[in-house]
């Protein structure tokens, strides 16, 4: 991915003992990406990815028992093309998330800030807006 796009600078983690190793510390230090945890007992800091995971466990993880680490690779792989690039997500207005990233990249310049609103999901690109409404 740090190929194809600019990296974070940050990427907000829980403290679970998969985001509180070494190996991703030293990745993120390597890739110069700071790492925010969320307080403990606190998931509501990082709904978005708690939504993720409880996905991912519900549709793929717990429907499967892997026999090797190349097969739980292929069936993540397969479930991860799905969710990005073939189901819709009501919170994108029903586009997937390679949709909406096509229009970031489109923009030939980085997207300034995506604003919540109670009338949908605000993208500030290169000075247009493109409002996705719910």
């Amino acid at each position: 991915m740090l190929r194809q796009r600019q990296g974070p600078t940050a990427i907000t983690v829980d403290n679970g003992s998969e985001f509180v190793s070494r190996a991703m510390d030293a990745w993120a230090y390597a890739h110069d990406v700071r790492l925010d945890f969320i307080r403990p007992g606190k998931p509501v800091e990082n709904a978005f990815i708690e939504s993720f995971n409880g996905k991912l466990h519900d549709e793929c993880l717990n429907s499967h028992i892997f026999a090797s680490v190349a097969e739980a690779q292929v069936v993540l792989n397969a479930w991860r093309e799905e969710y990005n690039a073939v189901r819709p997500h009501s919170a994108l207005q029903d586009r997937t998330p390679a949709a909406v990233g096509a229009l970031w990249v489109d923009s030939r310049e980085a997207r300034e800030s995506t604003a919540i609103k109670e009338t949908g999901i605000e993208l500030e690109i290169t000075g247009a807006s493109v409002a996705f409404r719910m």
